[in-house]
């Protein structure tokens, strides 16, 4: 099922309420879905590969403390940072301003210009030091992604909550 943007997220603790968590896409709800933002976000950093390293081993730890507790939603939140932080630091490394398009095309007004704006890539200038810190993210987002526990806890979670 699609991420849920419709709750009212700022009153809602969804460790109370895991049965509304929904998965979504990719990192769909990261910066919204409490009180898990508030306790993640602190940590998540990637100005430099050692800021890097230090934060997506923090949030891995976090990531398994979550899987400790069985807390499905609280895995899946600290995996979508992991995963946030691998692809913004990805978009700093191939674009400076850490803007792709020229003009945003979430702004457009219509789907003409929508498309327009998406042709209209700003040119890539390579940070390596960006790269660096995407790739530190990539490693762990991958590990929390394949883990057996979140695995097998995904697999429950959209049994009993996202039958559609």
């Amino acid at each position: 099922m699609a991420f849920d943007y419709s709750l009212d997220f700022q009153n809602l603790d969804l460790r109370k309420h895991p049965e509304l968590y929904r998965v979504g896409k990719g990192e769909q709800g990261v910066l919204l879905v409490e009180p898990y933002k508030s306790e993640i976000l602190p940590y998540w950093r990637f100005k430099t590969p050692d800021v890097a390293r230090e934060s997506s081993q923090k949030i891995y730890e976090l990531f398994l403390a979550y899987l400790e507790q069985d807390d499905f939603a609280g895995a899946d939140m600290a995996r979508k940072f992991l995963q946030m932080g691998y692809t913004r630091a990805r978009r700093y490394a191939n674009h400076k301003s850490g803007r792709k398009y020229k003009n945003n095309p979430q702004k457009a007004s219509s789907r003409e210009e929508q498309i327009q704006a998406r042709k209209d890539i700003l040119p890539y200038q390579v940070d390596p030091l960006k790269a660096e810190s995407a790739a530190i993210f990539k490693e762990k987002w991958i590990q929390a992604k394949t883990n057996d526990k979140y695995l097998q806890l995904l697999a429950k979670h959209k049994q009993m909550y996202e039958q559609e």
